[in-house]
């Protein structure tokens, strides 16, 4: 004991072989303090991504909702509609995305089995509601263009309510199955994650919730944009026309004579008369079958921008997840990475923030209201 503190190590080959050992002992507890040094600063800054996602996607929401209920020019059964999947977006940004930030980030589940249920329910419920929101936005927009007349009579609050509460139904009769089987465990839960056993749930799910709403989506944006361009082609002459476009009247000194013009593309004559005042009316004529083929050239191509990013984002969002979690019963040989099933679910929550940019932005009238609103919380301030 009392020479233990001087103890040096024997020459010769076990000496060697002992220094060696202790070196490899302190190189390998190096690695290991870099692989944790390293592992933290990726999972802080992954949370600090998904929390940025995370809260613009609740902001994003919120304006849209705000500016619609301040402005009553966008109290209308369409604006209607996009406030309810703002609704429905927020509520994946306040009850799904947080917890979801804390379990991809941690890769274990520390929050119990109730909320473990309670988390599922909402995340199937949620997100499956603002995929069949955008169907019933879809359909309004198809029966808006096919039959103007007739739909602009039944285009009422209420028949939108009972669209939105339909969607809610079959999202909700989406999100219940799995917790008629759930499987309360003894011990303590590590993960929380739906039950792929069910094969016949899964089929059902993932077409109930993607693939139906998804062929819906493509068929009524298709015979939109057909219907469309129909509508717009109708409306141009079959020969050249004009149209008066504009007048001024220009009142000059009192006393003198009144000079009228009249301009057009081929003539231009006047009338002169003797009033007390003097007024000058300049009139403006143009080819209205050219201001028409552009003006249905520019809806043409801005219709066909916005249906496409609107099924574009849409179909990349969302169609990863689902093939992924279709595969997983189906493909039991296949071998599946936790993190790439992150991804796609991420991607999937991006929609809920792409939402309110796409079908707000592209609306002037909202432009115009939120600007209005944003200045107004300005000034406030």
């Amino acid at each position: 004991m009392e020479h233990a503190s001087q103890f040096k190590p024997a020459p010769g080959i076990y000496g060697d072989l002992l220094n060696t050992s202790t070196n490899g002992t302190n190189v390998f507890d190096s690695s290991k303090a870099d692989g944790k040094s390293a592992n933290l600063v990726f999972q802080t800054s992954l949370a600090v991504i998904l929390s940025i996602i995370t809260l613009a996607t609740t902001l994003s929401n919120a304006f849209v909702i705000a500016t619609i209920s301040q402005s009553r020019k966008l109290h209308t059964p369409a604006n209607f509609l996009i406030a309810s999947l703002a609704v429905t977006d927020l509520l994946v940004s306040i009850l799904v995305m947080p917890i979801c930030v804390l379990y991809t980030v941690s890769q274990t589940w520390s929050l119990g089995q109730i909320i473990c249920d309670l988390w599922l329910s909402s995340d199937i419920t949620c997100c499956t509601a603002s995929i069949l929101h955008l169907c019933v936005i879809a359909l309004d927009r198809y029966w808006a263009i096919t039959d103007p007349v007739e739909y602009s009579k039944k285009r009422t609050p209420a028949r939108a309510a009972g669209m939105v509460a339909t969607a809610w139904v079959i999202a909700i009769s989406i999100s219940l199955p799995p917790l008629f089987w759930r499987q309360v465990k003894a011990d303590e839960v590590t993960s929380c994650s739906v039950n792929t056993d069910h094969i016949f749930y899964t089929i059902y799910s993932t077409f109930g919730a993607f693939y139906i709403p998804t062929l819906l989506l493509i068929a009524l944006y298709g015979r939109i944009y057909v219907e469309a361009r129909k509508r717009i082609l109708k409306q141009s002459p079959k020969k050249t026309g004009k149209r008066l476009t504009s007048a001024h009247l220009i009142t000059n000194s009192p006393g003198s004579t009144t000079p009228l013009n009249y301009r057009t593309k081929e003539t231009s004559y006047s009338e002169t008369s003797s009033p007390t005042s003097a007024n000058q009316v300049k009139v403006t004529v143009s080819d209205a079958l050219l201001e028409k083929k552009r003006i249905s050239a520019a809806r043409e191509r801005k219709a066909t921008k916005t249906l496409g990013i609107i099924l574009g984002a849409y179909i990349v969002c969302w169609l990863p997840f689902f093939i992924y979690t279709l595969l997983v019963p189906i493909c039991t040989s296949c071998i599946f990475h936790p993190e790439l099933f992150d991804f796609f679910t991420w991607l999937g929550y991006l929609n809920s923030l792409i939402n309110p940019i796409i079908y707000t932005m592209s609306n002037e009238d909202f432009k115009k209201a939120f600007h209005k609103l944003l200045r107004f919380n300005c000034c406030r301030s």
